[in-house]
């Protein structure tokens, strides 16, 4: 079969599968958090919790409640990594050191999941299971919980309640997460992914020499790092591994399990707010970005510049051979453009172009569709900036679902936006400028040279970071005990950040009474506004990127 045509099949596939569960589970996760009905389960965390599910929460309450939720979890983790080995099922691995500790606590909790560390020779059993489990978890019903508090301040009026953090959270997670990742887990296994408590054992292999084969907790894992758009492999090799991803239809169903809840909440928003149009116009930007750096991904690793690729019919350097050139770039466009970081291939073998794709993809905030929760809020934030914009251009009211766009919601949403691109250009700048981390002279530095794809390097993993992504170019060397730190900050200020900025946009929301459309009000809910959308999402990244990217991947690819 000719390679485009597998390509758009595996597309054609995996539009027809999430277009055929968008309707109903964007209408159940509507339900799930407008219902007052509270399952017995839930009552029972409301109680050892001391939890009133009937109280709703101004929104510096809502805030406090998720910054002390996310602040114990880092202690309770990082506590875990350092005293690993007295744990059991450690199999033998010690404690995780300090810095190393830090960056993986605030990784997990913060959704990013970014790892300096091989997770089979670093991590017992116990600790993914009780640790980094748990926190794939909650860490995106946490990104949920702000989503829908976010749809309240447009849905809700006069009032200063934007609902429940703790009730948002256990929803999302005992209704929404854990169901979906039981059954996920139950169709991986039946692919072949592994899920066992053995321990490390040698193996002796056709040629006669031995390896040493690490099973474990996998599927479990795997299915909740996908769905949550976690993307912390249990294998350094992530999804490339067989045990962590067998073969093509594996492959696939990972990447449906990515996209399916940020390509739902579009409709949950819709059904939400009372206007299934406005969500009908979120999806169709969310869906015409996704698409776009698809094509643009897989043309570069199939048909794209240079002569070897081109003579061999894609580049397969850093490829799984199970997966091909066209499946990586699906998996690499899908893991980036949502908050997931899981990789099947190298993307430091990328193309320039197919690299770049990637890149750029968590450059426009990871809003296409985003990751669990995140994307939903980062893309209706952009959606009221679009409205100021289009209003200033033509002198149309900055309206947006009857709540005026005044000076308090700019001045938030301009804070928003400006957050991550501060932390990815400052600490670029930082690594970039700094002899001790760049120069091939000095033990352990972070990048070997001044070259384009170093720059690059360096780019991609503050990106990743500041956008709780978690993928990397793999020759970036971040277990130095200043990466960890400096990652770990830009990991913990680029979650947090935006969601107090968006739990305070939601309360400003909540509190206006409705404003009537009128003739000047700018509709939100057809073509002309999804492609104002559309550019300006990409223009903002582009005006705020595109001279580093420029000495970086752009360099890169035309050289």
């Amino acid at each position: 079969m000719p390679a485009a045509l597998a390509a758009a099949l595996q597309v054609g596939l995996l539009v027809a599968l999430l277009a055929a569960v968008h309707v109903p589970f964007g209408d159940y996760m509507a339900r799930v958090f407008t219902t007052s009905r509270h399952l017995r389960v839930e009552r029972v965390v409301y109680r050892l919790g001391s939890i009133d599910a009937e109280a709703d929460q101004r929104w510096p309450v809502y805030a406090r409640s998720l910054l002390a939720f996310s602040f114990v979890s880092i202690l309770v983790l990082y506590a875990l990594l350092r005293v690993q080995g007295h744990l059991p099922l450690s199999l033998g691995r010690s404690g995780v050191p300090a810095d190393g500790a830090w960056n993986t606590a605030v990784s997990f909790v913060t959704n990013t999941n970014w790892q300096w560390y091989a997770g089979e020779s670093t991590m017992g059993h116990l600790v993914p299971m009780v640790g980094l489990t748990v926190q794939s978890f909650v860490s995106a019903a946490v990104g949920l919980a702000v989503a829908v508090a976010l749809v309240r301040g447009f849905a809700r009026d006069r009032t200063d309640r934007i609902g429940s953090f703790w009730v948002d959270l256990v929803r999302g997670t005992l209704r929404v997460l854990l169901p979906i990742s039981l059954v996920a887990a139950v169709v991986l296994l039946v692919g072949g992914v592994v899920q066992n408590l053995a321990v490390p054992h040698e193996i002796t292999t056709l040629s006669g020499s031995t390896q040493t084969m690490v099973g474990g907790p996998v599927a479990s894992q795997e299915a909740i790092k996908n769905l949550g758009t976690n993307g912390g492999g249990f294998f350094a090799a992530n999804a490339a591994h067989p045990f962590e991803n067998p073969d093509g239809w594996t492959n696939l169903f990972q990447v449906f399990l990515m996209l399916v809840i940020p390509f739902s909440l579009p409709r949950t928003f819709g059904q939400m707010v009372g206007d299934r149009r406005q969500g009908v116009a979120i999806l169709a930007a969310m869906g015409a970005i996704w698409a776009g750096a698809v094509a643009v991904a897989t043309w570069a690793e199939t048909r794209g510049l240079g002569t070897v690729p081109q003579a061999a019919g894609g580049a397969m350097e850093g490829k799984e051979v199970r997966f091909g050139p066209a499946a990586s770039a699906l998996f690499g466009v899908s893991t980036t453009v949502t908050s997931t970081g899981a990789n099947n291939a190298s993307y430091d073998s990328f193309t320039g172009l197919g690299g770049g794709a990637t890149l750029f993809g968590m450059m426009l905030g990871e809003v296409a569709p985003g990751g669990v929760g995140a994307g939903l809020y980062g893309m209706l934030v952009l959606a009221v900036l679009t409205v100021f914009l289009a209003g200033l251009m033509v002198g149309r009211t900055p309206e947006y679902l009857g709540k005026k766009i005044g000076r308090r919601e700019v001045t938030l949403v301009a804070l928003t936006v400006l957050t991550m691109p501060a932390l990815v250009l400052v600490g670029a700048a930082i690594t970039a400028g700094s002899p001790a981390l760049t120069d091939a002279s000095v033990s352990d530095p972070s990048v070997q040279g001044s070259s384009a794809h170093g720059l690059s390097e360096i780019l991609y993993a503050y990106t990743s970071t500041a956008n709780n992504n978690g993928s990397a170019f793999a020759a970036f060397g971040a277990d130095t005990v200043y990466q960890n730190t400096a990652l770990g900050v830009a990991m913990l200020l680029g979650r947090f950040v935006p969601m107090v900025l968006v739990l305070a946009l939601a309360g400003s929301l909540a509190a206006q009474p409705p404003q009537p459309a009128s003739r000047g009000t700018l509709p939100t809910h057809g073509p002309v506004f999804v492609g104002l959308l559309v550019f300006v999402t990409v223009v903002v990244a582009g005006l705020t990127f595109f001279p580093a990217l420029a000495l970086g991947p752009v360099a890169e690819a035309l050289r």
